[in-house]
Parts: structure tokens; sequence; C-alpha cells
């Protein structure tokens, strides 16, 4: 890790003392505190820090408190789900009917809205996970309904939203998705995948400004999780949203983002080799007008497959049906694998880094071949490739990431049971799917870097949650027995450091983040309690107080920052 030099070591503005400080250098923090200097880590030693303190502007006590490393998420969807924070957001619902309320609720509120447009429903709350459009019919019935749920894969639509899009019983089923459907063959009110786009051209559009709106709302939610930077997984128009470019220039134009953000810019798959021009106009511009470090569109997003509880996930095994018989089903490649490493090396050719959705098996496959394309054709470089999500993985692609330089993008939260996994994904899997299920523990033992996210909206960003869940394999405060065998948990520091500076460096941002050395940007998270001293079962009762950006301050719980 390379830093700017601090040369001027006889003063500090900010002193942290009394406390633990996980540098990320070390295998367990040490105690003492950490001292700041225009922004960046000045020193980590305790007994300079000591000498420095009496001096210093700011002086905290720590009182035994965690000092780490700011998080780092390599996989989020902030601008819409600072815009589901703002609308109808159904993610607080656990059951149907709290959902259809919650849906009736927002509709009645708002009665000058001609579309109820919302998200963050859950698969699990409706039989098949599939709810159906005489549900929202009977509490909306004359207004038209689009609600995403909370993976974004599938949307819940009424009748009057069909209607108005046109979409009936005749309506074929697209390439890239399809419709659930009822006896007759009409549509029963749930669209997975590029069926949603059926909607495209009838539904509302979020405005820039309120996508602005949704971005600063995001980032203040952030940082109350202790998150200083993170990987935007797809900007531009996409999936319906408007485009989130501009919202960002506008963001750093005003001064109003904080956080350090790199924008994976999404790879549309109807539009093929003909956007590449434009993706690295927007690279360039970004480049020429501002601070790498604050911002950089220099990833492009893959969206490889889709997700396995609506059997869209690329399997290299078929899907199973009710009565554990094989189907002729093995997911949705959205790319032919051809096409995608063509395009992939010459992304990587003009030195952009590629974010792959890679999520069930054969899709691994696939991106990981694309990726060895590149290398192969282009050489090594410093693209930083790396594949999100991981649901199942073969051993012998485990061992393909760390000799390709593949990052294993990792979101932690999911890797244990619960309903949505049990119900609707492992009985329709091979038998012996959840020993390969979020293979953490196996891909940093063959020696793959690991970057991890949290993928909000579909689920909580709270990194310590996520972290608790990578040790354990099991749910914060459940009692299910673990998911998979134990090779697959990691340690607190891999969880860790996966979340600090293996995030840092498929940002391209480890010379500056990612570990509290000094020259480092004071960019870090104050943790109510040391996370090295609980139980490992414990680990998700620890809340963050504080989160730095820059030395500045930008949250503290229960207080002005």
């Amino acid at each position: 890790m390379s830093t700017a030099p601090t040369t001027d070591r006889t003063r500090a503005d900010v002193v942290l003392e009394n406390g633990w400080v996980y540098t990320g250098c070390d295998a367990a923090p040490r105690r003492g505190g950490l001292a700041i200097l225009d922004g960046r880590v000045l020193s980590t030693d305790d007994e300079e820090v000591a000498r420095l303190a009496p001096g210093a502007h700011l002086r905290i006590d720590l009182d035994g408190r965690l000092v780490t490393p700011g998080f780092q998420d390599a996989h989020i969807h902030p601008i819409l789900a600072g815009m589901e924070l703002l609308g109808c957001d159904l993610s607080a619902c656990s059951t149907a009917d709290e959902t259809v309320a919650a849906v009736a609720a927002y509709a009645d509120a708002h009665p000058e809205l001609d579309w109820i447009v919302g998200a963050g429903w859950s698969m699990d709350a409706f039989p098949g996970g599939t709810p159906t459009r005489g549900m929202l019919d009977a509490v909306v019935p004359d207004r038209p309904v689009f609600l995403e749920n909370r993976d974004h894969h599938g949307a819940w639509v009424n009748t009057r939203a069909l209607d108005l899009a046109g979409v009936d019983g005749e309506t074929p089923d697209p390439s890239d998705g399809r419709l659930e459907r009822e006896s007759d063959g009409f549509p029963a009110g749930t669209a997975h995948e590029g069926a949603m786009n059926l909607f495209n051209t009838v539904r509302p559009m979020a405005t820039e400004d309120e996508a602005y709106a949704g971005l600063l709302a995001a980032q203040e939610h952030l940082l109350g999780f202790g998150i200083t930077a993170w990987q935007d997984a797809a900007v531009g128009e996409f999936m319906g949203s408007p485009d989130t470019v501009p919202v960002y220039f506008r963001a750093v134009r005003e001064g109003a983002l904080k956080v350090r953000v790199r924008g994976a810019q999404w790879w549309n798959r109807e539009d093929g080799d003909a956007q590449l021009a434009g993706i690295l106009a927007r690279r360039d511009e970004a480049a020429a007008s501002c601070d790498p470090d604050r911002f950089s569109l220099a990833s492009v997003k893959v969206m490889v497959d889709g997700v396995a509880e609506n059997f869209t996930a690329a399997m290299h095994e078929c899907y199973r049906d009710h009565h554990g018989r094989p189907t002729d089903n093995r997911g949705i490649s959205f790319f032919d694998p051809a096409d995608m490493a063509a395009f992939v090396s010459e992304l990587d050719r003009e030195g952009m880094q590629v974010h792959f959705h890679a999520l069930g098996d054969r899709a691994v496959t696939d991106a990981l071949d694309a990726v060895e394309r590149a290398l192969h054709e282009n050489g090594p470089g410093d693209r930083r490739h790396h594949l999100a999500h991981l649901q199942v993985v073969r051993s012998a692609d485990v061992a393909r990431f760390a000799p390709l330089g593949a990052t294993a993008n990792i979101q932690a939260l999911w890797a244990c049971h619960e309903d949505q996994l049990d119900e609707l994904t492992l009985p329709f899997m091979a038998a012996d799917a959840e020993e390969h299920h979020y293979p953490f523990g196996e891909l940093s033992a063959s020696g793959a870097r690991l970057a991890a996210g949290s993928d909000w909206s579909v689920s909580s960003p709270d990194p310590i949650q996520a972290i608790h869940v990578a040790v354990n394999r099991v749910g914060p405060g459940e009692h299910h027995r673990p998911l998979g065998p134990d090779r697959q948990r990691l340690t607190l520091a891999q969880a860790l450091d996966a979340y600090t500076q293996g995030t840092a460096y498929v940002n391209h941002l480890d010379h500056v983040t990612g570990r509290l050395v000094p020259g480092a940007y004071a960019d870090f998270a104050v943790i109510d309690r040391n996370l090295f001293d609980l139980p490992p079962e414990q680990l998700h009762d620890a809340r963050v107080d504080e989160t730095w950006v820059g030395g500045e301050r930008l949250f503290r719980r229960g207080g002005a920052a």
C-alpha cells in the first residue's frame, strides 16, 4: 500500500485514544489510538499518539471501543435503494398480509399518484414466491401497481398494470424472462427477469431529482453502518431506472458526495459492442472531471444469469421439480458464453474492470472462462475483475480464481439457512448443492482474494451483520444449523478484511484506503465494542458509533456528527 507521505509529525488535528485499533496489517487489534492530520492517518503508534494528544484540536476518548478501516461495499445499488426508502418500501414486511396492507396504506396516503410503484417484497412471504394480481386488485383496483421484489429480479403487478401494458394471455414470454400464468394462460401477476421490461413503456420512471434525493438518502443511511466507499453495481440506464451517471456527476459537482464511489456501468444485453464507445467516453469524462479517489466510472457490470429462487440462475445441473425429479431447466444465461468472452476481452483490452453477476455454478464457469480468455489475449494487467454472489461454485472453479487474478465478491449475509433458501431454492437443486453454497472458506483457502458487499436493497447493508454470518454461517440471532460444512466459514479477520481492504482493492482505492497506515485517508469506523473480544455468536450485537471520511466525522450515533 503506497500512500502520500506525511512529513509533519509534530501536530495532529484529531486524536482518538484509549481504545483498540485494527489497522488491517495485523492479525488482531492493538491497544491504543489514532492520530489524524490533514484528513490522513498520521500514526497508530500508541506512544506517538499519546505524545500528540495534548496538542490536538479534537481529542476523543474511545473508552475501549474499536477503530477499524472504513467498510467498503463491493456490490450495492444505493440510488435505487435510497429511492425505495423514500417511496413504497415493503422491505420491513415479513408476511403476505403485512405486505398487502402496506401497499394499501401507501396507496391510501397518496391519492395523487397515477401509479403505485415500489419495491422490497420478499418472495418467501408468498406461496411459491409468486404473489398474484388478485391480491393487489383487492386493495388497489383503480390504479396500476408495479412492485419489484427484494432482489429486483421480479415484479408484482395488478390487472390494471397488465391492461395498460397490453400484456395478456397471448403475450409470449421474452427470451430473458417469463410471466407466471394462471391455468388459462393469462398472466398471474408476477413477472420474472426480462418480463419486467414489458411494463417499461407505461410505468413511470424516476426523475433525476428523485434519483438525486435517493442518492443522498442512501449515503446518509450507509454512513450509519460505517460505510465509507462503495462500488455501485449498475450505473447508467439500468433495468428501467433513470440514467444514474448524471446523478453522481451532480453530487460531485455540488460537493454532496462525501464517500468514495466506483461506478460499474451497465452492459446492456440488447446493445452489444455498439455501447462500448459510450462507456469509454463516460469513463474518460469522469477521469477528466472528478478526483479518481472520489468517483470513477472505470468498471462495467455484466449480468451473466438470474437468481436461483426463480430458477433463472444458470446451473450445470438441471433444477428439480416439486417431486425431486430433474427438469430440463438449467436457468438462463443472458449472454452466449463465446460472445461474452469476446466482449469481456475487448473491455479488458480497453482497461475496463468487469464486475460480473454470477450466481449459479454455470454462470461462474462462463465468467471465469471470459476472464481467462482476456488474460490469454491481452496478457496480465491491473483490471481487477471480480465475480459477485457466487451462490453455487464447483470446486474445480474455486481453484481457478487465484491463478486468473479474479476476486470473489461475496454477499455474506446470504450464507445461512432462511426461508427463501430452504423453501424456494435448495429443494430444487442437486442433493449436494448445500455443500457448494457460498464457498467463502474454500475460496479463501485456495488463495482467492475476497471482497464483500451487501447488494442493498436486496438485503441489509450492515457489514457487521454480514460479518456475523460469514463467521457463523447462521443468521444474526438465529439458532439454525450452520449452512454447509465448517470449512466454508471465515475467521473474523478474514471477513473484516474482505469488507475493508478487499473491496478497496477492487475499487482501486487500496493505495489510499482499506488499511489504517500513515498517509492513508482517515476513512474509518468506530465500533461500540471490540469485535475480537466477542464470542462469535454475539458479533451481530455490535454497532457502529462513528463514521469518518477523510478525517471528517460524518456520522455519530445519537447525535450530530
